[in-house]
């Protein structure tokens, strides 16, 4: 199994999540799943991937862009 630090993580994210974010999450126990092994805090690949299927927004379809398909 592969896992990013906070800092990957929030590189992985864009900086859109900040290590400090990932910080506070941990405390309030929301955000991904991670691994604290000593002081060392890991974030496991495949639990991220999962975060973001949860995450994942789906959208409906415009009306008006089936009905321009239509015609």
């Amino acid at each position: 199994m592969k896992y990013l630090t906070a800092e990957e993580v929030s590189e992985r994210y864009r900086g859109s999540i900040s290590v400090g974010t990932l910080r506070n999450w941990r405390a309030m126990r929301i955000g991904p799943a991670y691994v604290k092994i000593g002081k060392a805090v890991l974030y496991p690949i495949e639990e991220l991937e999962m975060w973001d299927q949860k995450n994942t927004v789906a959208c409906r379809t415009s009306r008006r862009l089936t009905m321009s398909a239509v015609e």
